[in-house]
C-alpha cells in the first residue's frame, strides 16, 4: 500500500554511540541477573502481531466487532480494515461515541486509521503494534532508548528516579524505569491525548497511565511485553493485554514513513509527504 525510502543507517548509528558516549554502559555498572536485550550490534526483535494479546482474565483490550471479522495481510482471505466491537463493557459512553465515525469509515469502504499507514507516532501501548521492521533496545545505566525501526520512532526511559513534576505530555509521555531481577519494568504518564491505545483509534484521556514489564525467555530467543492501562476517564477499570517479539539479526535501516508516501489521508489523518530531499 506504501513505499518506503531505506537510508543508510550512519544516522541511527550516529546517534547511538552519542547516547553511549554519554550514558555509562550497562555491563560495566550492573548484576549480571539485569537481562541483556542487545547483546549483539543487529540483535533485534519482531512483534508476532499487529493485536494485543489478551489477559487470562480481567478487563481486556478493545477488538474487532464479530459482526465484521478482521483479517490481516499476508492470509489466505481477502485482508480488511478494523472494526472496533462498540459493546466492549469497560469503555466509557464518550469513548464509544468518539469511536463511531472511525467504524463507519471503514464500514463505507474506507481506510481504518493505524499510526504506521498516517506515518504518526504511536504512543504507549500502542508501540507495541508496530509491525514489519524490528525493535532495538539499547541499555545505559541511566537511560535505555527503544528504537522501532520502520519510521525510527525512539521512546526515551530515565532509570532509577522518579518522574519530573508537571511533565508537558508528549507522544511517548514521561517514562521511567527499573529493573527487578530479569524485567525490565516501566512507568509512562503525561501521554498527549494525540494518540490512541490501539489499533481502533480508542482514544484515551491526560491522565493515560501505563506500565510494562519486559522480559525474555531463558534461551533469550523471545521476549514478552505484559502491560496494564488505567485511566479512569476513559475505562471503568484498568485492563491489561500483551505483546511478543521473536529475536532476529538483522542491522538497524534507517527510514522514514512519509518518503515517497502516495497517501495524503488515511481515516481523517493527513499523511506527511516529502516534497523535496533533506540531504
Amino acid at each position: 500500500m506504501r513505499r518506503f525510502f531505506a537510508l543508510g543507517s550512519l544516522g541511527v548509528i550516529a546517534m547511538v554511540a552519542s547516547f553511549f558516549a554519554l550514558s555509562t554502559p550497562l555491563n560495566a555498572q550492573s548484576p549480571p541477573q539485569i537481562p541483556n536485550f542487545m547483546p549483539y550490534v543487529d540483535t533485534g526483535w519482531m512483534t508476532t502481531s499487529n493485536d494485543y494479546y489478551p489477559p487470562a482474565r480481567g478487563p481486556r483490550p478493545v477488538t474487532f466487532d464479530p459482526a465484521h471479522l478482521y483479517v490481516a495481510n499476508r492470509r489466505v482471505q481477502q485482508p480488511t480494515f478494523r472494526v472496533a466491537d462498540l459493546t466492549n463493557p469497560n469503555l466509557r459512553p464518550w469513548v464509544i461515541e468518539a469511536m463511531v465515525e472511525p467504524n463507519e469509515i471503514v464500514m463505507a469502504g474506507g481506510m481504518g486509521f493505524t499510526p504506521r499507514s498516517a506515518c504518526m507516532p504511536a504512543g504507549t501501548p500502542a508501540f507495541f503494534l508496530y509491525i514489519r521492521e524490528p525493535v532495538y533496545i539499547f541499555q545505559g545505566r541511566d537511560t535505555v532508548l527503544i528504537l522501532y525501526s520502520g519510521n525510527t520512532e525512539m521512546r526515551r526511559v530515565h532509570m532509577n528516579v522518579p518522574h519530573t513534576e508537571n511533565p508537558t505530555p508528549t507522544w511517548y509521555g514521561d517514562s521511567v524505569g527499573h529493573y527487578e531481577g530479569d524485567t525490565l519494568v516501566i512507568d509512562t504518564i503525561a501521554l498527549d491525548t494525540r494518540s490512541y491505545v490501539d489499533l481502533y483509534r480508542t482514544p484515551h484521556t491526560e491522565n493515560l497511565h501505563v506500565v510494562e514489564r519486559w522480559r525474555m525467555n531463558e534461551d533469550a530467543t523471545e521476549l514478552e511485553v505484559h502491560f496494564t492501562v488505567e485511566d479512569e476517564g476513559a475505562f471503568y477499570e484498568p485492563w491489561s493485554g500483551y505483546q511478543r517479539y521473536t529475536r532476529v539479526n538483522r542491522l538497524i535501516e534507517e527510514r522514514r514513513c512519509g518518503e515517497n508516501n502516495r497517501l495524503t489521508e488515511v481515516a481523517g489523518h493527513p499523511v506527511p509527504i516529502a516534497t523535496k530531499f533533506d540531504f
